[in-house]
């Protein structure tokens, strides 16, 4: 955790750098962002509750400043994309932040937008050291 603690500085200037354009920009008014890292169980209770859908997922995000991630999800999905486990809990919370900052998924067009900041901010992290 130090090690996404450390990246998180830079990477949160960022992310207020890069307004989205789809939604209402709040991260820059909110007080606190709080980040929980959870199981799949319990990401999925939340996803069924809020969002009808009873399965893991990595991120959810609500506009109050909450961000919830999957540990579980991420230690799967971490090889997959040739990132340490480190790494993919630093993507997905900048995810969560780029949705606190106006960005969404909800069109591919939208998504790759999305995609393609989140990867900017993780490389510049990484490089970082």
């Amino acid at each position: 955790m130090d090690w996404i603690h450390e990246r998180l500085a830079d990477s949160l200037a960022a992310v207020l750098a890069l307004s989205g354009p789809d939604e209402e920009a709040i991260l820059a008014n909110l007080e606190l962002v709080e980040v929980s890292i959870v199981s799949d169980e319990a990401i999925a209770a939340v996803h069924g509750e809020f969002m009808d859908d009873p399965t893991p997922t990595d991120v959810i995000t609500f506009h109050h400043g909450e961000i919830l991630i999957s540990v579980d999800t991420a230690t799967r999905e971490a090889p997959a994309h040739g990132h340490a486990l480190e790494e993919e809990l630093l993507l997905y919370i900048l995810h969560g932040l780029l949705h606190l900052n106006g960005y969404d998924d909800l069109t591919p067009p939208a998504r790759d937008r999305m995609h393609r900041r989140q990867e900017e901010i993780l490389q510049q992290a990484v490089a970082r050291g």
